[in-house]
């Protein structure tokens, strides 16, 4: 009887681990919703109807926001911890070389980010999603729900989810007065191709980190 129930208990408990599947090639698109930000219409504006897409494959990430205003893309290698940026506003076009250390510095707001999971559930995209509540070290929150269902092997492409044991499929970002929120519209386990990560060769004025970050100070 003994060993009847402790083989039932290790079945659960595969069946448990099991139920998380990590995956190595994603791709996840976002809705971008604003909730707040009448004091700032012209950012608002920037972002009406912008949808972001997440490519992840291994190490490698590409995170595309597009509006009719402008577009950023971020290439991000977890392997080296080096990044660029890519960013078309009004026509102009600038890439931004950063290494792991301004990788670092630009989500530094993110270090120690600590996720508390209520009970509170919804269904996004046909998975289940739970309900939680993200405390930054600067006394600021966001709400987040995700999957457990899906564990990408790169949890260092969005340094907001680091610690987050899932996959977010709705959570907020505060951009100065306004509020975004990002509701999943798809998720595919399909492979991504590597041309994805490809940076341009020409096109773009370079810029460094230091350089852009000057820039937003201005």
């Amino acid at each position: 009887m003994k060993i009847a129930f402790l083989s039932l208990l290790g079945l659960f408990c595969f069946t448990g681990i099991q139920a998380q599947k990590r995956v190595s090639d994603l791709t996840i698109v976002y809705d971008a919703v604003i909730t707040t930000g009448t004091a700032e219409p012209k950012l608002a504006d920037a972002f009406d109807g912008a949808t972001t897409t997440v490519y992840l494959k291994g190490g490698l990430s590409r995170s595309e926001m597009q509006s009719a205003l402008a577009s950023f893309t971020t290439i991000h290698d977890a392997r080296t911890g080096s990044a660029v940026v890519l960013q078309e506003v009004g026509g102009q076009k600038v890439l931004i070389r950063m290494t792991a250390e301004d990788w670092k510095d630009k989500n530094r707001r993110y270090e120690g980010i600590s996720f508390t999971t209520t009970d509170e559930t919804k269904q996004l995209a046909g998975y289940t999603c739970k309900k939680a509540v993200a405390s930054l070290k600067d006394g600021s929150t966001f709400t987040v729900y995700y999957t457990e269902e899906l564990q990408p092997e790169n949890n260092h492409y969005n340094s907001q989810f680091t610690n987050l044991r899932g996959l977010p499929l709705e959570y907020e970002l505060q951009q100065g007065k306004l509020t975004i929120k990002y509701v999943v519209a798809q998720v595919s386990l399909n492979p991504v191709p590597v041309s994805k990560f490809d940076i341009p060769k020409s096109g773009f004025r370079e810029m460094s980190y230091e350089e852009s970050k000057k820039g937003r100070r201005n």
